[in-house]
């Protein structure tokens, strides 16, 4: 055990000796202030981080991360179908980070019982359409296997839609849908009931089969609204967007327009409102490190004015002023690690708890969930601990400098 480590662990341990009557309360301060400031940033990272995940799944859920759409509208405003055979669908299923493709058609349409109806984009899948998120929003009900080939008379609605229309999971509904002549009507049951908390979903979307959809809009079996496209890795949607692009504003055998779009541009508002998270919670990790490191430099200049005494007869002793300084920056660095410790150990737990139990509620129909979501990226706490580390040992390093500057005589005389 060298010189330095052995004097700063007997300040570490000694705190009740004759006249440090601040070193005790100094020490518990700048320790709380590391613990508190680590665990609010581990909190806020872990919150934004579950915020971005959970929205951002729901807006991808519905729709994919890359959609090849119809950008050409009839006399009615109404978009014309594109084609999607299997030689476009196993083209763009070929090109590396592509996961899956995926066919889906959109109707407008009332949904209508004796006593209320509701207007609704009625989005047609079929057997190759990924229900996986889909089932997962269901709070009633099954998600049907839906068809390219046959009708199935069934319908998945939202649970507002339901509460408004005053039905339920196996109750049969009228659907009516505006023809090119006439009004066209179907009897569906209803076979699911999902719930999502965003408006964009809950109050204007309705699931049935494509086969369906495309009778009523009178499109062949290879016309479809477009195509939803998922791929592996996130970070890839702008660079395989770009890759796409070979069909934007390219026209298919029918003269209708192909157009390329990332959800980015899709959800626009969406995605920038979650940017604008990432720039709060940044906001708020440089404060609490500023707060941190104020609290240590605080709690090591108190003990340094209580310890000037010892610091004068350590120099008349022989000690070199960067020997006194190592004694204090081997304390300081014990406290900080002690904070570090109880910080990470109180913002990882409320974390684990609020995951496991949802304890902090949220009013769904604004913040879009009705919990406060957690989510845990090992690598940015590892980064946001070793920052923290970084900084207070260059606040430490720059106040314990101030320990040389006096002379041993002057130290001692000091009361």
């Amino acid at each position: 055990m060298s010189f330095e480590f052995f004097i700063a662990k007997r300040i570490y341990a000694d705190q009740s000796a004759d006249g440090e009557r601040f070193s005790r309360p100094a020490i518990r301060v700048a320790l709380l202030g590391v613990a508190i400031g680590l665990a609010v940033m581990l909190i806020s990272l872990a919150v934004v981080l579950g915020f971005k995940r959970e929205v951002s799944s729901k807006v991808i859920g519905f729709g994919s991360h890359i959609q090849v759409v119809s950008i050409t509208q009839n006399q009615r405003y109404e978009m014309l179908p594109v084609l999607t055979n299997d030689s476009l669908v196993k083209t763009i299923e070929g090109i590396r980070g592509i996961k899956h493709v995926q066919k889906f058609a959109n109707k407008l349409g009332i949904l209508k019982t004796d006593d209320d109806f509701c207007g609704l984009n009625f989005k047609g899948i079929g057997e190759d359409y990924d229900k996986s998120f889909l089932e997962s929003c269901l709070a009633q009900g099954e998600m049907p296997s839906f068809s390219a080939d046959e009708a199935s008379n069934e319908i998945v609605i939202s649970q507002k839609v339901a509460s408004d229309l005053g039905v339920k999971v196996g109750d049969k509904i009228f659907a009516y849908f505006m023809g090119e002549e006439n009004m066209r009507a179907r009897r569906l049951t209803i076979a699911g009931v999902f719930e999502t908390h965003m408006a964009d979903y809950d109050e204007n979307l309705a699931v049935t089969d494509i086969y369906t959809v495309r009778r009523l809009n009178g499109w062949e079996k290879e016309q479809s609204s477009g195509l939803e496209i998922t791929v592996h890795d996130f970070e890839q949607v702008d660079e395989l967007t770009r890759t796409l692009h070979f069909l934007h504003r390219n026209t298919d055998r029918n003269g209708v327009t192909y157009g390329v779009f990332s959800i980015k541009e899709i959800a626009e508002n969406t995605f920038a409102w979650l940017a604008v998270l990432d720039m709060n919670v940044m906001m708020i990790l440089v404060l609490m490190m500023l707060v941190s490191a104020f609290t240590v430099v605080s709690g090591l200049l108190i003990i340094m004015l209580e310890r000037i005494n010892m610091i004068g007869t350590l120099k008349v002793l022989g000690a070199t002023n960067a020997s006194v300084r190592k004694v204090f920056n081997r304390f300081s660095i014990m406290l900080v690690g002690r904070g570090l410790l109880w910080g990470n150990a109180v913002g990882l737990l409320l974390c684990i708890l609020q995951q496991q139990f949802k304890i902090v509620s949220l009013d769904a129909s604004v913040y879009y969930i009705d919990a406060v979501p957690i989510a845990f990226d090992w690598l940015l706490i590892l980064l946001v601990n070793i920052i923290t580390i970084l900084v207070s040992i260059a606040v430490i390093s720059g106040s314990s400098h101030l320990i040389s500057i006096g002379k041993p005589s002057e130290t001692i005389r000091f009361e």
